[in-house]
């Protein structure tokens, strides 16, 4: 490959890395773009492991051996089988050198250091590979991982070049690596409140969204449960904002502790003393015995006056349900309902017949300023 050949792969591979909307799809980018540019068969990406001692498989492209998979879910290699890691990585620089890649071959080490190869020989040979040229991956001043690229037995090894120009692919990748950190950590904090670390409005408009489209293509349970703090005010105005700031905190804890009953729920925090659960899958009522442990846990913090709780579910008798927003209006409607009761239960929509007043009140046009919802306020007893 000439020098202008090897310049486009090297931006390739960095467009490639830099256009991934996820760690998995730069993974394969970063592997699959070195494996061209290398003019290998296969080539996969591992990250070390330090706490478990291991060299752990991201992702494999190209030409898969038997038991190869593309994202492996437990492909992993203890580190003393690849000393280099641990201790040719370090001593180089410690001793101020660089990363430099290298090649091993199924006879044995061609080109580049000698040593520590003997595992990956065998792997060679077993899988029907000559050659191979390691790439060690440098993220944030520390041994992150290695690249792998690999050729067929039958044609031409890589040489002395070869592992040069990997080295400087591995440092591509590791810039990409970077940057796909960056780009999720920015996502995270777009997506999350930053007083409880659960998510926020934004995350729970996208993902209901997600959900009720879902429920109109294959009829999937989608549930929203809308909590209130009570007692927030009170407790701001009496104790301080840093204990009310410590009760949505703690309830934020009871909020997700529950939720992990349902798999793969989502518990939020809307903003102010408002939160909320969204669960898709499991049955209406798995959903409202996980709201109802929310307050009789919400009762048990010691601060604050329990919780408000309102829940609605596609699977009870709410009538059809298209839009992410007539679910929030109901179950909206139903937390406001248990606010003005008092209720130490949650409200569920749908649950009094066919003149449920909880399913009248979200489809009623709003009347006064915040809504009808507000309707129910200082009202005891049944409506």
């Amino acid at each position: 490959m000439g020098e202008e050949s090897r310049l486009a792969a090297v931006v390739a591979l960095a467009q490639g890395m830099a256009a991934a909307h996820s760690s998995r799809e730069a993974w394969r980018a970063a592997a699959g773009g070195a494996r061209r540019a290398l003019d290998g068969s296969f080539a996969a990406l591992s990250v070390w492991e330090r706490e478990l001692g291991r060299l752990r498989v991201l992702v494999n492209v190209g030409d898969l051996a038997e038991g190869e998979e593309d994202f492996p879910d437990d492909e992993s290699y203890p580190v003393h089988q690849f000393a280099e890691i641990t201790e040719f990585l370090h001593e180089r620089w410690a001793g101020g050198g660089e990363p430099d890649a290298w090649v091993e071959t199924a006879e044995g080490p061609s080109a580049g250091r000698a040593g520590y190869c003997h595992q990956r020989v065998a792997a060679l040979r077993r899988r029907g590979r000559g050659c191979c040229v390691v790439a060690p991956i440098v993220l944030h001043g520390r041994a992150w991982g290695e690249l792998y690229v690999a050729r067929p037995a039958g044609v031409p090894v890589f040489g002395r070049g070869d592992a040069d120009f990997a080295t400087v692919l591995a440092a591509v990748v590791a810039a990409g690596l970077a940057q796909t950190e960056r780009l999720e950590e920015a996502r995270r904090l777009a997506y999350t409140d930053a007083l409880t670390g659960l998510a926020n409005r934004r995350a729970v408009d996208a993902q209901l969204d997600e959900a009720v489209e879902r429920h109109r293509a294959d009829g999937a349970v989608v549930s929203l449960v809308v909590c209130d703090v009570n007692g927030l005010k009170r407790v701001n105005d009496t104790l301080g904002h840093a204990v009310g700031d410590r009760l949505l905190e703690r309830f934020g804890s009871v909020l997700s502790l529950c939720g992990a009953r349902l798999p793969g729920a989502l518990a939020a925090r809307l903003g102010g003393d408002e939160f909320c659960l969204l669960a898709v899958g499991p049955p209406a009522d798995e959903v409202v015995k996980a709201a109802d442990e929310v307050c009789r846990r919400a009762m048990e913090l010691g601060i604050g006056d329990g919780v408000a709780c309102g829940v609605a579910s596609t699977g009870d008798p709410v009538g059809p349900v298209r839009s992410a927003r007539r679910l929030f209006r109901l179950a909206d409607a139903a937390q406001y309902r248990a606010k003005a009761e008092r209720a130490a239960r949650p409200v569920v929509a749908g649950r009094e017949g066919a003149d449920d007043p909880v399913v009248r009140l979200a489809d009623e046009p709003s009347r006064a300023p915040g809504g009808e919802r507000r309707r129910f306020r200082g009202r005891q007893g049944p409506v």
